[in-house]
């Protein structure tokens, strides 16, 4: 872990890095152009309006970790778009130690975090201090899940874009508590 940590970004970093791809993507014929767009639009939004929920804050300080957050993500993810800023601010904001890595420039580390045999972003990766792995979450809260799971019961019932537009809704409206506060519970 201690290597991939290495090659990982800060919040800041990354964040620059979507912004280049999003306005000046150097891979003119990157298909998920439009996805790096609207996942900065996302991700700015989300810094704008989250505010540390001090509840969570003192549960985390009652817990006395001292480790730190590793985030496997990509700026054109949406469900990264919606939780990666505020996990990142909410641990920042505690005084530990964020850095994310880039899942699309090394498969190996999500191999080791697949989610039903996929490679599902974003992975939290909760370490200690030496870099052990304490517990992972992701790549949406229960409720994304959820949500997830009723369209793909039934995308007739339940289509494509009804299910985005919702998850979405739900994002926005919960700016990443729900994230964080699932996080929390594995620590």
């Amino acid at each position: 872990m201690k290597e991939y940590w290495q090659k990982a970004l800060t919040f800041d970093q990354y964040m620059d890095e979507a912004k280049m791809r999003a306005t000046n993507n150097p891979d003119q014929t990157d298909e998920k152009q439009e996805y790096y767009e609207l996942g900065l639009q996302r991700m700015e939004r989300t810094l704008k309006t989250f505010k540390v929920d001090e509840a969570q804050m003192e549960n985390l300080k009652s817990k006395e970790f001292d480790g730190k957050i590793l985030i496997i993500s990509e700026p054109w993810c949406g469900d990264a778009s919606a939780t990666v800023p505020a996990v990142s601010r909410f641990f920042e904001e505690a005084g530990k130690e964020v850095k994310i890595f880039l899942r699309d420039s090394d498969l190996s580390l999500i191999d080791q975090f697949l989610v039903n045999g996929t490679q599902s972003i974003p992975i939290v990766i909760v370490l200690d201090k030496d870099f052990g792995v304490i517990n992972h979450w992701g790549p949406r809260p229960k409720y994304g899940t959820e949500l997830l799971a009723k369209f793909k019961a039934n995308p007739e019932t339940y289509p494509r874009e009804e299910f985005y537009n919702d998850l979405q809704v739900y994002y926005a409206k919960n700016r990443g508590k729900d994230a964080i506060e699932e996080i929390l519970e594995l620590i």
